[in-house]
Protein backbone atom coordinates (compact mmCIF):
# COMPACT_ATOMS: atom_id res chain seq x y z
CA UNK A 1 0.00 0.00 0.00
CA UNK A 2 1.27 3.14 -0.83
CA UNK A 3 -0.05 6.57 0.34
CA UNK A 4 1.24 10.36 -0.08
CA UNK A 5 1.18 12.57 2.91
CA UNK A 6 0.67 16.47 2.41
CA UNK A 7 1.53 19.09 4.77
CA UNK A 8 -0.99 19.28 8.40
CA UNK A 9 -3.35 21.71 9.62
CA UNK A 10 -3.13 22.35 13.77
CA UNK A 11 -3.59 18.69 15.30
CA UNK A 12 -6.37 19.28 18.24
CA UNK A 13 -8.40 16.79 20.02
CA UNK A 14 -8.20 13.50 22.68
CA UNK A 15 -7.41 10.22 21.41
CA UNK A 16 -6.57 6.71 22.51
CA UNK A 17 -3.77 4.89 21.13
CA UNK A 18 -3.47 0.82 20.71
CA UNK A 19 -2.16 -1.07 23.62
CA UNK A 20 1.19 -1.57 24.67
CA UNK A 21 2.82 -4.32 22.40
CA UNK A 22 5.29 -5.55 24.57
CA UNK A 23 3.15 -6.01 27.37
CA UNK A 24 0.43 -7.48 25.50
CA UNK A 25 3.22 -9.99 24.12
CA UNK A 26 4.26 -11.17 28.16
CA UNK A 27 0.43 -11.07 28.84
CA UNK A 28 -0.11 -13.65 26.04
CA UNK A 29 2.76 -15.89 26.52
CA UNK A 30 3.24 -15.58 30.73
CA UNK A 31 -0.59 -16.39 30.83
CA UNK A 32 0.09 -19.81 29.14
CA UNK A 33 2.63 -20.33 31.65
CA UNK A 34 -0.01 -20.34 34.57
CA UNK A 35 -2.38 -22.98 36.28
CA UNK A 36 -5.88 -21.39 35.40
CA UNK A 37 -7.64 -19.25 32.75
CA UNK A 38 -6.90 -15.12 32.44
CA UNK A 39 -8.54 -12.46 31.39
CA UNK A 40 -6.72 -9.72 29.00
CA UNK A 41 -7.98 -6.61 28.27
CA UNK A 42 -7.04 -3.80 25.89
CA UNK A 43 -4.44 -6.24 24.20
CA UNK A 44 -2.82 -5.22 21.00
CA UNK A 45 -4.35 -6.20 17.71
CA UNK A 46 -0.78 -5.46 16.00
CA UNK A 47 0.44 -8.55 14.10
CA UNK A 48 3.50 -9.08 16.02
CA UNK A 49 1.37 -9.78 18.92
CA UNK A 50 -1.34 -11.97 17.13
CA UNK A 51 1.96 -14.03 16.22
CA UNK A 52 2.65 -14.52 19.82
CA UNK A 53 -1.50 -15.57 20.82
CA UNK A 54 -0.94 -18.04 17.83
CA UNK A 55 1.89 -19.84 18.95
CA UNK A 56 0.63 -20.25 21.92
CA UNK A 57 -2.76 -21.71 20.62
CA UNK A 58 -0.22 -23.96 19.11
CA UNK A 59 0.82 -25.19 21.83
CA UNK A 60 -2.42 -26.24 23.58
CA UNK A 61 -3.86 -22.84 25.12
CA UNK A 62 -7.20 -22.45 24.50
CA UNK A 63 -7.97 -19.10 23.89
CA UNK A 64 -11.64 -17.36 23.84
CA UNK A 65 -11.68 -14.12 21.81
CA UNK A 66 -14.87 -12.03 24.19
CA UNK A 67 -14.23 -8.95 21.84
CA UNK A 68 -11.73 -6.74 19.78
CA UNK A 69 -10.52 -5.85 23.44
CA UNK A 70 -11.03 -8.74 25.66
CA UNK A 71 -10.19 -12.08 25.25
CA UNK A 72 -9.49 -15.06 27.89
CA UNK A 73 -6.34 -17.60 27.64
CA UNK A 74 -6.69 -21.11 29.37
CA UNK A 75 -3.36 -22.37 29.71
CA UNK A 76 -4.87 -26.26 30.74
CA UNK A 77 -1.59 -26.22 33.10
CA UNK A 78 0.85 -27.30 30.39
CA UNK A 79 2.10 -26.50 26.93
CA UNK A 80 2.12 -29.17 24.47
CA UNK A 81 4.10 -29.92 21.62
CA UNK A 82 3.07 -28.32 18.68
CA UNK A 83 2.07 -30.19 15.53
CA UNK A 84 4.32 -28.05 13.27
CA UNK A 85 6.81 -25.05 13.31
CA UNK A 86 5.83 -22.29 14.91
CA UNK A 87 5.83 -19.29 12.82
CA UNK A 88 7.31 -15.90 14.03
CA UNK A 89 6.25 -13.62 11.76
CA UNK A 90 7.96 -10.33 11.82
CA UNK A 91 8.35 -10.64 15.62
CA UNK A 92 11.70 -10.70 17.61
CA UNK A 93 10.26 -10.94 20.54
CA UNK A 94 8.48 -13.41 20.03
CA UNK A 95 11.28 -15.26 18.97
CA UNK A 96 13.41 -14.41 21.85
CA UNK A 97 10.97 -14.66 24.70
CA UNK A 98 9.43 -18.01 22.63
CA UNK A 99 12.87 -19.38 23.09
CA UNK A 100 13.21 -19.05 26.06
CA UNK A 101 10.24 -20.45 27.07
CA UNK A 102 10.54 -23.53 25.11
CA UNK A 103 14.06 -24.16 25.65
CA UNK A 104 13.25 -26.02 29.03
CA UNK A 105 9.88 -28.00 28.11
CA UNK A 106 9.38 -31.76 27.49
CA UNK A 107 9.04 -31.65 23.83
CA UNK A 108 10.59 -30.08 20.65
CA UNK A 109 9.61 -26.91 19.01
CA UNK A 110 10.79 -24.80 15.71
CA UNK A 111 10.51 -21.43 15.37
CA UNK A 112 10.47 -19.71 11.88
CA UNK A 113 10.15 -16.15 10.41
CA UNK A 114 9.40 -14.16 7.53
CA UNK A 115 12.58 -12.59 5.50
CA UNK A 116 13.24 -9.91 7.38
CA UNK A 117 13.21 -11.93 10.65
CA UNK A 118 15.30 -14.54 9.34
CA UNK A 119 18.45 -12.04 9.07
CA UNK A 120 17.93 -10.69 12.85
CA UNK A 121 20.51 -11.89 15.62
CA UNK A 122 19.59 -14.52 18.04
CA UNK A 123 22.55 -15.63 19.05
CA UNK A 124 22.43 -13.16 22.07
CA UNK A 125 19.88 -15.39 23.31
CA UNK A 126 20.94 -18.92 22.22
CA UNK A 127 24.73 -18.54 23.54
CA UNK A 128 23.07 -17.90 27.44
CA UNK A 129 20.81 -20.64 27.27
CA UNK A 130 22.92 -23.06 26.31
CA UNK A 131 24.96 -22.05 28.88
CA UNK A 132 21.83 -23.60 30.87
CA UNK A 133 21.96 -26.46 29.12
CA UNK A 134 19.41 -26.01 26.09
CA UNK A 135 20.37 -27.53 23.03
CA UNK A 136 19.67 -25.60 19.24
CA UNK A 137 20.31 -26.51 15.80
CA UNK A 138 20.06 -23.05 13.92
CA UNK A 139 21.55 -21.33 10.84
CA UNK A 140 24.75 -19.26 12.13
CA UNK A 141 22.61 -18.18 15.27
CA UNK A 142 19.56 -17.11 12.59
CA UNK A 143 15.77 -18.67 11.75
CA UNK A 144 15.07 -20.96 11.42
CA UNK A 145 15.61 -22.69 14.78
CA UNK A 146 14.88 -26.40 16.58
CA UNK A 147 14.84 -25.94 19.91
CA UNK A 148 15.52 -29.61 21.44
CA UNK A 149 13.53 -29.65 25.15
CA UNK A 150 15.91 -30.21 27.80
CA UNK A 151 16.56 -29.66 31.24
CA UNK A 152 18.11 -26.65 32.59
CA UNK A 153 20.56 -25.14 35.37
CA UNK A 154 20.40 -21.65 36.43
CA UNK A 155 23.53 -19.56 35.54
CA UNK A 156 24.88 -16.14 36.40
CA UNK A 157 24.74 -14.27 33.44
CA UNK A 158 26.70 -10.72 32.39
CA UNK A 159 24.78 -9.48 29.56
CA UNK A 160 27.27 -6.91 27.22
CA UNK A 161 23.87 -5.82 26.26
CA UNK A 162 21.26 -3.71 27.92
CA UNK A 163 18.02 -6.23 26.49
CA UNK A 164 14.39 -6.37 27.88
CA UNK A 165 14.37 -9.27 25.15
CA UNK A 166 17.55 -10.96 26.17
CA UNK A 167 17.09 -10.43 30.00
CA UNK A 168 13.13 -11.36 29.36
CA UNK A 169 14.13 -14.94 27.49
CA UNK A 170 16.73 -15.94 30.70
CA UNK A 171 14.17 -15.31 33.08
CA UNK A 172 11.45 -17.42 31.33
CA UNK A 173 14.06 -20.02 30.95
CA UNK A 174 14.78 -19.89 34.67
CA UNK A 175 11.47 -20.37 35.38
CA UNK A 176 12.32 -24.77 34.65
CA UNK A 177 15.72 -24.49 35.77
CA UNK A 178 17.36 -25.87 38.61
CA UNK A 179 18.63 -23.53 40.88
CA UNK A 180 18.76 -19.62 40.64
CA UNK A 181 19.17 -17.70 37.81
CA UNK A 182 20.80 -14.60 37.58
CA UNK A 183 20.83 -11.68 35.15
CA UNK A 184 22.65 -9.10 35.46
CA UNK A 185 23.01 -5.69 32.32
CA UNK A 186 24.88 -2.31 31.94
CA UNK A 187 21.65 -0.37 32.33
CA UNK A 188 18.12 -1.04 33.75
CA UNK A 189 16.23 -1.86 30.33
CA UNK A 190 12.10 -2.15 30.34
CA UNK A 191 11.08 -4.02 32.99
CA UNK A 192 7.56 -5.32 32.28
CA UNK A 193 8.50 -8.75 32.47
CA UNK A 194 9.61 -8.79 36.16
CA UNK A 195 6.55 -6.91 37.01
CA UNK A 196 4.10 -9.42 35.54
CA UNK A 197 6.13 -12.30 36.67
CA UNK A 198 6.55 -10.96 40.67
CA UNK A 199 2.23 -10.48 40.14
CA UNK A 200 2.25 -14.25 39.21
CA UNK A 201 3.96 -14.93 41.91
CA UNK A 202 7.36 -15.90 40.76
CA UNK A 203 9.99 -16.35 42.71
CA UNK A 204 11.66 -13.07 42.04
CA UNK A 205 14.24 -10.65 43.31
CA UNK A 206 15.20 -7.26 41.61
CA UNK A 207 18.21 -5.59 42.87
CA UNK A 208 19.14 -2.46 41.07
CA UNK A 209 20.22 -3.76 37.32
CA UNK A 210 20.18 -7.63 38.69
CA UNK A 211 17.51 -9.78 38.16
CA UNK A 212 17.32 -13.45 40.17
CA UNK A 213 14.70 -15.83 40.06
CA UNK A 214 14.52 -19.56 41.46
CA UNK A 215 12.07 -22.29 39.27
CA UNK A 216 8.29 -21.46 39.87
CA UNK A 217 4.45 -21.90 39.13
CA UNK A 218 2.95 -19.17 38.01
CA UNK A 219 -0.78 -18.57 39.04
CA UNK A 220 -3.64 -16.66 36.53
CA UNK A 221 -4.08 -13.23 37.04
CA UNK A 222 -6.36 -10.98 35.59
CA UNK A 223 -4.59 -8.17 33.02
CA UNK A 224 -5.45 -5.02 31.79
CA UNK A 225 -3.09 -3.34 29.06
CA UNK A 226 -2.10 0.36 29.07
CA UNK A 227 -1.50 2.38 25.89
CA UNK A 228 1.93 1.81 24.27
CA UNK A 229 4.03 4.40 24.89
CA UNK A 230 6.51 3.42 21.86
CA UNK A 231 2.86 4.22 20.13
CA UNK A 232 2.91 7.42 21.55
CA UNK A 233 5.58 9.08 20.28
CA UNK A 234 4.41 9.55 16.83
CA UNK A 235 1.82 11.47 18.34
CA UNK A 236 3.46 13.49 20.97
CA UNK A 237 6.19 14.53 17.73
CA UNK A 238 3.33 15.06 15.40
CA UNK A 239 2.01 17.83 18.09
CA UNK A 240 5.81 18.98 18.94
CA UNK A 241 6.46 19.77 15.30
CA UNK A 242 3.16 20.94 13.80
CA UNK A 243 2.48 24.60 14.30
CA UNK A 244 -0.46 25.48 16.88
CA UNK A 245 -1.08 22.07 17.50
CA UNK A 246 -2.72 20.89 21.02
CA UNK A 247 -3.29 17.09 21.80
CA UNK A 248 -4.61 14.71 24.70
CA UNK A 249 -3.49 11.33 24.42
CA UNK A 250 -5.12 9.28 27.44
CA UNK A 251 -4.85 5.34 28.70
CA UNK A 252 -0.59 5.57 28.28
CA UNK A 253 2.16 3.58 30.10
CA UNK A 254 4.77 5.58 31.67
CA UNK A 255 6.87 3.00 32.95
CA UNK A 256 9.90 4.32 34.18
CA UNK A 257 11.94 2.31 32.11
CA UNK A 258 9.77 3.32 28.83
CA UNK A 259 10.37 7.13 29.97
CA UNK A 260 12.89 8.08 28.31
CA UNK A 261 11.48 9.82 25.03
CA UNK A 262 9.68 11.76 27.75
CA UNK A 263 12.78 12.79 29.65
CA UNK A 264 14.64 13.73 26.29
CA UNK A 265 11.98 15.61 25.28
CA UNK A 266 11.42 17.78 28.03
CA UNK A 267 15.02 18.75 28.10
CA UNK A 268 14.75 19.64 24.68
CA UNK A 269 11.71 22.80 25.73
CA UNK A 270 8.98 20.33 24.96
CA UNK A 271 5.32 21.49 26.29
CA UNK A 272 4.47 17.69 27.73
CA UNK A 273 2.28 17.43 30.98
CA UNK A 274 1.18 14.17 32.20
CA UNK A 275 -2.56 13.78 34.11
CA UNK A 276 -4.53 12.12 35.62
CA UNK A 277 -1.15 9.52 36.96
CA UNK A 278 -2.62 5.83 38.23
CA UNK A 279 -1.29 2.30 38.37
CA UNK A 280 -3.45 -0.19 37.06
CA UNK A 281 -2.14 -4.30 36.52
CA UNK A 282 1.51 -3.18 37.94
CA UNK A 283 1.88 -0.83 35.71
CA UNK A 284 2.12 3.05 35.99
CA UNK A 285 -0.64 5.02 33.17
CA UNK A 286 -1.46 9.00 32.86
CA UNK A 287 -3.33 10.88 30.18
CA UNK A 288 -0.16 12.81 27.90
CA UNK A 289 -1.03 16.32 26.84
CA UNK A 290 1.12 17.98 23.58
CA UNK A 291 1.68 21.15 22.19
CA UNK A 292 3.59 22.51 20.14
CA UNK A 293 7.20 23.66 20.94
CA UNK A 294 9.96 25.85 20.30
CA UNK A 295 12.83 23.01 20.67
CA UNK A 296 16.12 22.93 21.35
CA UNK A 297 18.88 20.43 20.82
CA UNK A 298 20.62 17.96 23.16
CA UNK A 299 23.00 15.21 23.04
CA UNK A 300 21.06 11.84 23.75
CA UNK A 301 23.75 8.57 24.99
CA UNK A 302 24.40 6.22 27.58
CA UNK A 303 22.23 4.68 30.06
CA UNK A 304 18.78 6.30 29.09
CA UNK A 305 19.56 4.95 25.40
CA UNK A 306 17.69 1.44 26.31
CA UNK A 307 14.67 3.53 27.75
CA UNK A 308 14.30 5.00 23.97
CA UNK A 309 15.74 2.68 21.86
CA UNK A 310 12.70 2.06 19.81
CA UNK A 311 11.49 6.29 19.74
CA UNK A 312 15.03 7.07 18.57
CA UNK A 313 13.90 7.44 14.36
CA UNK A 314 11.02 9.25 15.42
CA UNK A 315 13.29 11.39 17.81
CA UNK A 316 15.27 11.98 14.88
CA UNK A 317 12.25 13.62 13.12
CA UNK A 318 12.16 15.40 16.47
CA UNK A 319 15.63 17.04 16.21
CA UNK A 320 15.66 17.67 12.65
CA UNK A 321 13.06 20.88 14.01
CA UNK A 322 15.12 21.98 17.40
CA UNK A 323 17.36 24.77 17.26
CA UNK A 324 21.24 23.48 17.19
CA UNK A 325 22.79 20.13 16.67
CA UNK A 326 21.32 17.03 18.44
CA UNK A 327 23.67 14.37 18.85
CA UNK A 328 22.53 10.73 19.71
CA UNK A 329 25.55 8.15 20.54
CA UNK A 330 26.21 4.61 21.89
CA UNK A 331 22.54 3.29 19.92
CA UNK A 332 24.31 0.72 17.11
CA UNK A 333 21.82 -1.48 18.55
CA UNK A 334 19.77 0.06 15.67
CA UNK A 335 21.13 -1.49 13.43
CA UNK A 336 19.79 -4.95 14.46
CA UNK A 337 16.07 -4.45 14.56
CA UNK A 338 13.51 -4.77 11.21
CA UNK A 339 15.99 -2.55 9.10
CA UNK A 340 19.14 -0.84 10.10
CA UNK A 341 17.13 2.36 11.72
CA UNK A 342 20.26 4.05 11.86
CA UNK A 343 20.92 4.10 8.15
CA UNK A 344 17.33 3.91 6.96
CA UNK A 345 16.25 6.74 8.85
CA UNK A 346 19.27 8.99 7.70
CA UNK A 347 18.74 8.23 4.09
CA UNK A 348 14.76 8.97 4.05
CA UNK A 349 15.34 12.29 6.29
CA UNK A 350 17.70 13.53 4.33
CA UNK A 351 15.39 12.91 0.97
CA UNK A 352 12.64 14.87 3.08
CA UNK A 353 15.85 17.85 3.44
CA UNK A 354 17.08 17.06 7.08
CA UNK A 355 20.59 17.86 7.69
CA UNK A 356 21.19 14.58 9.69
CA UNK A 357 24.61 12.29 9.24
CA UNK A 358 24.56 8.56 10.63
CA UNK A 359 27.57 7.67 12.93
CA UNK A 360 28.49 4.26 13.57
CA UNK A 361 26.56 4.17 16.64
CA UNK A 362 23.60 6.94 15.94
CA UNK A 363 23.09 10.06 14.09
CA UNK A 364 24.34 13.97 13.83
CA UNK A 365 21.24 16.09 13.30
CA UNK A 366 21.75 19.75 12.70
CA UNK A 367 18.20 22.39 13.00
CA UNK A 368 16.20 23.89 12.45
CA UNK A 369 15.32 22.61 8.95
CA UNK A 370 12.42 23.10 6.55
CA UNK A 371 11.48 19.74 5.29
CA UNK A 372 11.21 20.16 1.65
CA UNK A 373 9.28 16.54 1.02
CA UNK A 374 8.31 16.64 -2.94
CA UNK A 375 9.70 12.33 -2.86
CA UNK A 376 9.49 8.91 -2.67
CA UNK A 377 10.04 7.49 0.96
CA UNK A 378 11.25 3.56 1.24
CA UNK A 379 9.98 1.83 4.59
CA UNK A 380 12.73 -0.89 4.45
CA UNK A 381 9.86 -3.56 5.63
CA UNK A 382 10.14 -1.33 8.98
CA UNK A 383 7.08 0.01 10.81
CA UNK A 384 8.83 2.45 12.70
CA UNK A 385 10.21 3.82 9.78
CA UNK A 386 7.39 4.31 7.86
CA UNK A 387 5.17 5.65 10.95
CA UNK A 388 8.22 8.31 11.48
CA UNK A 389 8.26 9.32 7.15
CA UNK A 390 4.80 9.79 7.89
CA UNK A 391 5.13 12.53 11.23
CA UNK A 392 8.00 14.09 9.02
CA UNK A 393 5.54 14.59 5.93
CA UNK A 394 2.54 16.53 7.81
CA UNK A 395 5.52 19.70 8.22
CA UNK A 396 6.83 18.81 4.24
CA UNK A 397 6.27 21.97 2.05
CA UNK A 398 5.22 19.48 -0.82
CA UNK A 399 3.56 16.14 -0.42
CA UNK A 400 5.36 12.69 0.10
CA UNK A 401 5.10 9.46 -1.39
CA UNK A 402 5.74 6.79 1.09
CA UNK A 403 5.74 2.65 -0.25
CA UNK A 404 4.70 -0.01 1.35
CA UNK A 405 2.93 1.69 4.19
CA UNK A 406 1.32 -1.30 5.24
CA UNK A 407 4.32 -2.53 7.34
CA UNK A 408 2.73 -0.03 10.02
CA UNK A 409 0.13 -2.83 10.81
CA UNK A 410 3.06 -4.70 12.21
CA UNK A 411 2.56 -2.55 15.33
CA UNK A 412 -0.24 -0.30 14.54
CA UNK A 413 -2.54 -1.03 12.39
CA UNK A 414 -5.32 2.04 13.59
CA UNK A 415 -2.41 4.67 13.00
CA UNK A 416 -3.86 6.39 10.04
CA UNK A 417 -7.65 6.24 11.43
CA UNK A 418 -6.23 8.25 14.55
CA UNK A 419 -4.19 10.34 12.68
CA UNK A 420 -6.67 11.53 10.45
CA UNK A 421 -9.21 12.02 13.74
CA UNK A 422 -7.02 15.21 14.98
Amino acid sequence: MNITVEKSKPLKGTIEIPADKSITHRAFMLSALTKGSAKISNYSLGADCMSTLKIIEMLGCNVEKINSKELIIDSKNALTEALSALDCGNSGTTTRLMAGILAGQNFNSELFGDKSLSRRPMKRVIEPLELMGAEFIHNDYKLPIKIKGSKLNGINYNSKLASAQVKSCILLAGLNAEGITSFTEPYKSRNHTELMLSAMGADIKVNENTVQIKKSQLHSVDITIPGDISSAAFFIAAALIVPDSDIIIKNVGINETRLGIIDVLKSMNADITLLNERTQSNEKTADIQVKYSDLKAVTIEGEIIPRLIDELPIIAVIASQAQGTTIIKNAQDLRNKEADRITATAKELTKLGADIKETQDGFIINGKTKLKGNCEIECYHDHRIAMSSYIAGLICEKPVKINEFQWVNISFPEFLELINSI
